[in-house]
């Protein structure tokens, strides 16, 4: 995707203070109306910050915020996050506040991973609308959590950070808290294929709708909400 391309594409949403994603009928409204609409890509990057302040989404809808780590996932979704939020960084959290601090967390880290994922199945018992950390290494998450979002009646949204890798690095530097050189490599490829995947309008099974964010537009950003 070109930059022409971008800038023409986002010029509708740079000057209000929200916008809305566009809802795609359920399972019901699949029959009457055929299939789902082509996925829908949002590029608000480039913008210099002068990008919308609010994103809004359906009641049932589930929304992914994926990037590298360190690129300010966790950060955003505290500052923004409507409705129910889950972040397995809180996850991490808790459990770093339960344990003794000599343990290294590759001893606890598959305990954390449970108790995230099951922290994220029961909400999406709930029916809310959801806002969930996801670090793009995990494929297989997304997929889940489009079938949900089916079953629920809504559709699945991507927020991708699109942050380079030293900005990327040095967000884990400032938190105190990095991955090993081998695991950021793989989350870095990741994070690129599904980078230049979105760009060219091609979503992962599943998802309905995609808004790419750099970091001024992820700066300005204030609420991450949903409708109804």
């Amino acid at each position: 995707m070109n930059r022409t391309t971008r800038t023409a594409r986002t010029t509708a949403f740079a000057t209000g203070s929200g916008i809305a994603l566009p809802a795609q009928p359920g399972p019901g409204a699949r029959e009457a109306c055929g299939p789902r609409p082509a996925p829908v890509v949002r590029d608000l990057r480039d913008r210099a910050g002068r990008s919308p302040h609010g994103l809004l989404f359906g009641p049932r809808d589930l929304v992914v915020v994926t990037g590298l780590p360190g690129s300010g996932k966790s950060t955003l979704m505290r500052r923004t996050a409507g409705g129910v939020r889950v972040d397995s960084q809180d996850t991490r959290d808790r459990w770093e506040a339960r344990v003794p601090g000599f343990l290294p967390y590759a001893l606890y880290r598959p305990l954390v991973r449970l108790s995230h994922y099951a922290g994220l199945r029961r909400a999406l018992r709930g029916g809310e609308g959801v806002v969930v950390h996801d670090c793009g290494a995990q494929a297989w998450v997304r997929g889940w959590l489009g079938r949900a979002a089916r079953r629920r009646g809504g559709t699945l949204h991507l927020i991708v950070l699109d942050v380079d890798a030293d900005t990327a690095l040095e967000g884990q530097r400032e938190r105190g808290r990095g991955v090993s050189r081998y695991a950021f490599l793989r989350h870095r490829r990741a994070a690129a294929r599904l980078l230049r995947s979105v760009e060219r309008g091609r979503l992962p099974a599943g998802c309905g709708a995609a808004v790419l964010l750099d970091r001024p537009a992820a700066d300005v950003l204030r609420r991450i909400g949903f409708t109804g």
